[in-house]
């Protein structure tokens, strides 16, 4: 199978991203709620009102990646909803997060019923989020077939490893130049070989630890004692930078917390203290906080944790692109995507 790859795409990620990079500047801008919706009209639309500027753009994204990309396999996974299993665990969980626009939570559900139409696998559940449906797939055919996901989300940065690599979109290309040229001698991926997909890097297990602090694996870690400000993830309170030298002298959470639990009183916490100070290079003392805010760090680390036992119940085949190209004609011609049929071949894989 070395010239096939399997791509599975952060669906929402690439949505929401694409709605806000064909929205008019007018809106796009505007604080004010009400004012937003009162130019809900300039937004792209097709003859029947229906919203259309993030399905355009997704759909040229998509085109893009297959053509330069080509991979043989590829799949879509969306988030269906807020209300899944971690926010059982912790009800604040994404409580941060404003309401989705009416005209993208509208795209949301004919870009998955479009996908679905044109032949592509497209995966969302009521109770496990994209990141999780992704990270079950990957588990379950990455030594198979080399696997690539493409997303914004940080969260995945804990799948990568020697099967899988993430295709980390940048919010700029400078930015994602800048990292690139950065590892692109040492960690073996050089862009005038090969064109990786706009704004994106490609995060080996090497970068990731060089770029992020931690393993893949410990991004999870990370998370439980920092938080996550994007998902209202709390961690541990005043401890911040001390999270990399304790995961890299610890390897998780627990540990470090077997290493507290071995001091049977203050005057041991002091002298782990001193040895933190000395040896890890932190300067004030966590033990405390960690003490405090054990169980929330815990959980903390549990919600960061994407999970893999979503029941995929399809096989590799199954994930073959296979463009279903009249059904494609007529779904660009019901949105409004004319220019998008002359390049309806970039969709085909021979």
């Amino acid at each position: 199978m070395t010239d096939e790859r399997l791509i599975l795409i952060d669906g929402s990620s690439m949505l929401v991203t694409s709605y806000y990079g064909n929205l008019p500047r007018a809106i796009l801008f505007e604080k004010d709620e009400e004012k937003k919706k009162l130019m809900y009209n300039q937004i792209m639309h097709n003859d029947q009102g229906e919203y259309t500027n993030a399905m355009f753009t997704m759909i040229k994204v998509i085109q893009k990646i297959i053509k330069e990309q080509k991979p043989t396999h590829m799949a879509f996974a969306f988030d269906k909803t807020r209300d899944t299993f971690r926010r059982e665990k912790y009800a604040d969980y994404k409580a941060n997060r404003g309401e989705t626009p009416d005209p993208l939570k509208e795209q949301f559900v004919n870009m998955e019923n479009m996908l679905i139409k044109m032949g592509f696998p497209v995966f969302f559940d009521d109770n496990f989020e994209a990141d999780d449906i992704v990270g079950s797939i990957a588990a379950k055919f990455e030594k198979d077939i080399p696997t690539y996901i493409i997303t914004k989300d940080h969260d995945y940065l804990q799948l990568v490893n020697e099967y899988t690599r993430l295709w980390l979109v940048q919010t700029k290309n400078e930015a994602a130049d800048e990292i690139i040229a950065k590892y692109s001698s040492k960690y073996g991926y050089d862009k005038r070989e090969f064109t990786l997909p706009d704004k994106a890097i490609e995060v080996t297990e090497e970068v990731c630890i060089n770029e992020y602090g931690v393993k893949p694996s410990q991004i999870p870690d990370l998370k439980g004692i920092q938080g996550d400000t994007s998902d209202n993830i709390p961690g541990v309170k005043g401890v911040s930078s001390a999270a990399f030298p304790l995961l890299k002298e610890y390897g998780t959470v627990e540990n470090i917390y077997a290493a507290i639990d071995d001091c049977k009183d203050e005057k041991a916490q002091k002298e782990l203290a001193k040895w933190w100070k000395e040896k890890l290079g932190i300067s004030r003392s966590p033990i405390k906080a960690m003490i405090t805010y054990r169980e929330t760090a815990l959980m903390s680390k549990d919600l960061a944790t994407i999970r893999k036992n979503y029941p995929v119940d399809k096989s590799l085949d199954d994930f073959k692109i296979q463009i279903n190209k009249d059904e494609t004609i007529n779904q660009f011609n019901r949105f409004g995507f004319k220019s998008l049929i002359n390049k309806i071949d970039d969709l085909l894989v021979e």
